[in-house]
């Protein structure tokens, strides 16, 4: 059965979105509710196999970006992808403002994700950024951002595809938050299947004594240490 937008907004509503926010201020990251089934994710995760739905394949071990391959979709994107990017933005929008407010930024984004990609478009990231990634034995992700121009939505969305522990070990995914004047902090979470982890994209509030500032972040993928690992990457901007 295929993933409608009215289904996929009925899971995404499933989480609690306060305690999520409140978990997001303080790491960086969240996690969601169960946002795909087993089945649907297994299917997913087949999609890597069908190159005719992807505009391009990354290598990253080719451009040092660590090991393994990920494939960025086309535009006509497959419907449980579709489904759960229109469902999570609404979520995620109160948050991206509320975050701007508090860096004192622009808050560019409209209600409505197709009229926020169209001003994407317009400035020219007019590539899709929905990323598939697969992972085997030994690979890994070097900790970066996901910024792909001027137009950039604060958080993406991550859900796991295979299981953790079964299908897979190792291969967490990982924060690093620099600190201004302190050691760096880590956090690793293990994506469980089906489930989404919401995350920053570039930097986060973090109240200081003179007032907000930004938090600076970055994320990766830690070693699989046995298996294979799936993931489906949620981007709400679009790429140059």
């Amino acid at each position: 059965m295929t993933l409608t937008t009215d289904r996929a907004r009925r899971r995404v509503d499933g989480t609690d979105w306060a305690a999520l926010a409140e978990e997001l201020d303080t790491y960086g990251s969240a996690r969601t509710g169960r946002l795909l089934t087993p089945a649907e994710c297994r299917d997913l995760a087949a999609l890597y196999e069908k190159p005719e739905l992807f505009r391009t394949t990354v290598d990253m071990a080719r451009h040092r970006f660590g090991s393994g391959e990920y494939r960025y979709f086309t535009h006509d994107l497959p419907a449980p992808v579709a489904a759960l990017r229109a469902a999570l933005y609404p979520r995620l929008l109160p948050i991206a403002r509320d975050w701007a407010a508090r860096l004192d930024r622009p808050a560019p984004w409209p209600d409505a994700l197709d009229e926020w990609l169209e001003r994407c478009h317009m400035a020219g990231q007019d590539r899709s950024a929905q990323i598939l990634l697969r992972y085997g034995e030994g690979d890994w992700n070097a900790l970066h951002r996901d910024v792909f121009g001027e137009m950039l939505f604060p958080l993406q969305v991550v859900v796991g595809l295979d299981a953790y522990g079964t299908d897979y070990t190792g291969g967490e995914f990982l924060m690093v938050e620099q600190r201004p004047r302190a050691q760096s902090r880590g956090t690793a979470t293990a994506l469980e299947q089906g489930h989404g982890l919401v995350f920053t994209t570039r930097d986060r509030p973090v109240r200081t004594r003179r007032g907000w500032s930004a938090g600076a972040m970055r994320h990766g993928v830690s070693p699989v240490r046995s298996g294979h690992r799936h993931s489906l990457g949620l981007v709400f901007h679009d790429a140059s």
